[in-house]
Order: C-alpha cells, then structure tokens, then sequence
C-alpha cells in the first residue's frame, strides 16, 4: 500500500522479458517438441472466401479477395491458418484491399483536388483515406505476423510487410 492509502502499484501491463518465439526456444533446446509423423495426410481446403470481399464497387476495383487467398497462403505454408480467427483475415484484407482501391484512385485523380467553395487546390481527400486504411491494414497485420511467429514451430523471417530498402541493406529489423 502506498503512503496516500490507496492500493496502487504492483506489475504492470507489458512488464518485464518478451516473450520468445516458440521456434528459437526449440532450437535453443529449452523446449523438445516429439511431433509424430501423421499417418494419412488430408489437405486443408482454403476456406470459402466471403462475397463482400469482392463486391462490385461504384469506383475502381476491390481487391480483397485477393489479398486473402495470398494471406491464407502464406499462413497455410506456416501451418498457422487454424490460428487465425476468419475474422481478423477478412478486416485485413478488406483494409489492404481498399488501400490498393484508393490508392488507384489516387494515380487516376491525383493528389491535389479544388476545394469545393474557395477553388483553391487542397490535398485530394483520397490520399488521407488510403493511410487511414494502410494504418488499420499495418495494424492488423502486426497482430497476424506477432501470432505466426510466437507459435510457428519454424523460424519466421519472411515478413511480406518487411521493408525492402532494410533487405536490400541487409540491415536487421528493428522491433
């Protein structure tokens, strides 16, 4: 108890060591893992992707249906795809999805429009839009790739998200 009498201190959220990738613990030898051999292996079918992933749109093209078939792919060679909800795979690739819509729409309009009353040249709405969905997409896929490595029995390095400029170095992500 602290001097003022109220009951405040103790742990708090996010303190202390981060947790390790179950991969490097296996390798570190902390964690022996006896997986045995499945005797009759069946392959896993991509589940139905949603219709509103692929909608008609008034403007430009949607392309979420896209982005989820590559990211349950790419999940699916990890062996993670049971581990992320169909939820969060959907927000994700309807965020990455009307990202690239938007930003298409940016190459097609530009980035300056004309205010509607003064018509002076503003900044094209559309380019706040798309990193308003850039962020929710980055944000979300934070949670999916942050899943994927702490419980893939394989080490986890390549990030679709990584910068490429910091591969192209060479250079380690940074956390």
């Amino acid at each position: 108890m602290s001097k003022d009498g109220t009951n405040r201190g103790g742990a708090r959220i996010g303190a202390g060591r981060k947790k390790r990738p179950l991969a490097q613990q296996i390798q570190e030898g902390e964690k022996a893992m006896a997986i045995p051999e499945p005797v009759d292996i069946q392959g896993v079918e991509m589940p139905d992707v949603k219709e509103y992933l692929s909608d008609e749109q008034r403007i430009g093209t949607l392309y979420a249906r896209d982005v989820y078939v590559e990211t349950w792919t790419w999940l699916h060679q990890r062996r993670c795809d049971h581990l992320i909800s169909p939820q969060l795979l959907e927000q994700y690739s309807m965020a990455m999805g009307r990202y690239v819509q938007i930003e298409r729409m940016v190459s097609e309009y530009g980035f300056i429009s004309k205010h509607p009353t003064t018509g002076m040249a503003i900044t094209s709405p559309f380019v706040s839009i798309a990193q308003n969905y850039l962020r929710q997409a980055n944000v979300i896929w934070q949670q999916i790739y942050a899943i994927v490595q702490a419980n893939s029995l394989q080490p986890v390095t390549d990030n679709p998200q990584s910068d490429l400029m910091e591969q192209l170095l060479g250079v380690p992500m940074s956390d």
